[in-house]
């Protein structure tokens, strides 16, 4: 009798739960790169915790996560086109590999010595989207939902000898990620294009005389061994990219589902860009310790004010040249570049050069 007692006392609490029972979704996150990334690390320690914390609110929905992190699912040139063909649901998108595709959102690339704060720049990448149409097609054309956008730290110069002035960059073979080595014209440095992956050996071998890089990216792959001189120029930060989802899988979303998502894109974003600003620090620190004691120690130079200007007045019209190029593709050229510097100044930014203004 006890027992009987006792199984149905079990079946009156499971009613409710079954009236107002919380339905499980499962979706699958992923990306190229490992978790050790900062902003992918962040996907998995803020974005999906940020998700589920909403949603608990209510108790109405959960998600069931299936993780396919560190290039489980594709790789590094297929993270548009993954999410885009629905074989992750959600994951980040390596915009800054998509130039021909992806146009508008190569805009920091080609506005250097803009800003060094990447919560401004990304709150401003933010804004535009708002802003501009032609921006938020360039990721819905591709059957995507933007969620949250992405950044770097700032880039500066690791090389095998000190740089004392510009000319001292003369007739040196820099190596640089695809199109920010148009950062070096004017300052007769040859680019060499190349990734992190390739740095080191590229410079061991000979192939180039140094890099324009990130600590973040640097410290890991120990560049500083085979560049140990660092010259501080605080060149820029740029957009790299951003978290989405699938159009498909987001359709079938329950709205309240996929407010959380949106809500937990936008805090993503806004913790990472902080997280670059700290870690930045962090790392050239850490590459000064653990470079003191090499046979060429690593010695940190920052670079002068009227030198960083000298270098900003050197280049080409390199935002002109990439506003007359979107204005052929039939694209807002003009007005999103001088949008995006008055976003920059509006959050108390001083460009070193005023891109976008007559030459």
């Amino acid at each position: 009798m006890r027992k009987l007692t006792g199984l149905l006392l079990a079946s009156a609490l499971a009613i409710p739960s079954m009236a107002y029972g919380q339905e499980t979704i499962r979706l699958t996150v992923a990306s190229s790169h490992p978790t050790t990334i900062p902003w992918i690390g962040m996907i998995q320690t803020h974005f999906m915790p940020e998700v589920d914390r909403r949603l608990a609110e209510t108790g109405n929905y959960k998600i069931e996560w299936q993780e396919a992190f560190g290039g489980q699912l594709y790789k590094a040139n297929a993270t548009l086109t993954s999410v885009q063909e629905g074989i992750t649901d959600i994951g980040w998108v390596f915009s800054y590999l998509e130039g021909a595709k992806m146009p508008m959102s190569q805009i920091t690339a080609y506005t250097p010595f803009s800003t060094n704060n990447v919560p401004a720049q990304l709150d401003t990448i933010v804004e535009l989207f708002e802003k501009f149409p032609e921006f938020r097609n360039e990721w819905e054309q591709y059957n995507l939902v933007f969620l949250g956008a992405t950044g770097s730290d700032s880039y500066d110069l690791y090389t095998k000898r000190p740089i004392a002035s510009l000319d001292d960059l003369n007739g040196m073979k820099i190596s640089a990620p695809g199109v920010l080595g148009t950062w070096l014209r004017g300052l007769g440095a040859n680019a060499v294009d190349g990734a992190l992956t390739t740095f080191y050996t590229d410079i061991q071998t000979g192939v180039s005389d140094g890099v324009l890089s990130l600590a973040l990216g640097v410290l890991p792959t120990k560049i500083y061994e085979v560049a140990p001189h660092i010259t501080r120029a605080d060149v820029g930060v740029v957009f790299s990219g951003g978290l989405a989802i699938n159009r498909d899988s987001w359709d079938a979303l329950p709205e309240e589902v996929q407010q959380a998502l949106l809500a937990a894109g936008a805090f993503y974003s806004k913790a990472h860009a902080q997280d670059l600003m700290d870690r930045h620090e962090m790392a050239l620190k850490k590459i000064q310790e653990l470079g003191a004691s090499q046979s060429t120690p690593v010695t940190l130079t920052v670079m002068s004010p009227e030198m960083r200007k000298e270098w900003a007045d050197r280049l080409p019209d390199l935002a002109g040249e990439w506003a007359a190029d979107a204005k052929a593709r039939g694209l807002p050229g003009d007005a999103f570049l001088a949008a995006y510097m008055d976003g920059l100044r509006a959050r108390g930014e001083k460009p070193l050069r005023d891109w976008g203004a007559a030459e």
